[in-house]
């Protein structure tokens, strides 16, 4: 990619240098911490995620948004970790055999949970989503994208909606997905948890 950080390709390797790079950004923003990485791989040392949560912690005015397909360890180590209220902490689930992700996340420590569904693969019916706060649903994309069929979306939308979770539809996906879009029976969806507690906030 042109940069020093990624001269080991695709090979898991620590970056102690670049953590606190946030703490330098003045700007309020949403940093997605994990978009060619995951945090909670096997081979990332304890003390090293806590490295990370530490910076994000004391960087409190940015909201971090982590990703994991291994939630199983996210599970077993979350008592080792300081949950700080401006980390979102997701697990993706492309198919129903990645459910048992959704326990693992639930029963960790975050104060925000969230669910990315993408790609989505297959169907998911009657998802337990006690204790999420999100969920994002998107379809594959680029050159041998897999279809996803929009009743997968739809239930998914539904079960949100009854539930009262937040619901981003994120793309059709496709080999080009500028060309399908985002739009969901007429319109876009893009709610996130803060529209909830915003929404909680009027009601009290």
């Amino acid at each position: 990619m042109g940069q020093a950080n990624y001269a080991n390709g695709f090979a898991l390797t620590l970056q102690p240098h670049m953590l606190e790079l946030p703490l330098r950004w003045k700007r309020s923003q949403t940093i997605f911490v994990n978009s060619m990485s995951d945090l909670f791989h096997v081979s990332v040392p304890l003390d090293y995620i806590q490295q990370v949560f530490d910076v994000m912690a004391r960087a409190h005015w940015h909201r971090f948004q982590v990703l994991t397909k291994r939630a199983d360890r996210l599970n077993a180590i979350s008592a080792e970790i300081d949950w700080p209220a401006n980390v979102w902490m997701g697990t993706s689930v492309e198919s129903d055999r990645y459910r048992s992700r959704i326990d693992d996340l639930r029963a960790s420590g975050a104060h925000v949970k969230f669910l990315s569904l993408e790609p989505l693969l297959g169907p998911l019916p009657d998802l337990d989503l006690a204790a999420i706060d999100w969920v994002i649903v998107g379809g594959e994309s680029g050159p041998g994208a897999r279809a996803m069929d929009p009743g997968w979306v739809t239930d998914l939308r539904d079960q949100c909606q009854r539930a009262g979770v937040p619901f981003f539809f994120k793309q059709w996906g496709g080999k080009n997905k500028k060309q399908t879009g985002r739009v969901l029976e007429g319109r876009l969806w893009d709610e996130m948890p803060a529209d909830r507690l915003v929404l909680h906030s009027a009601e009290a």
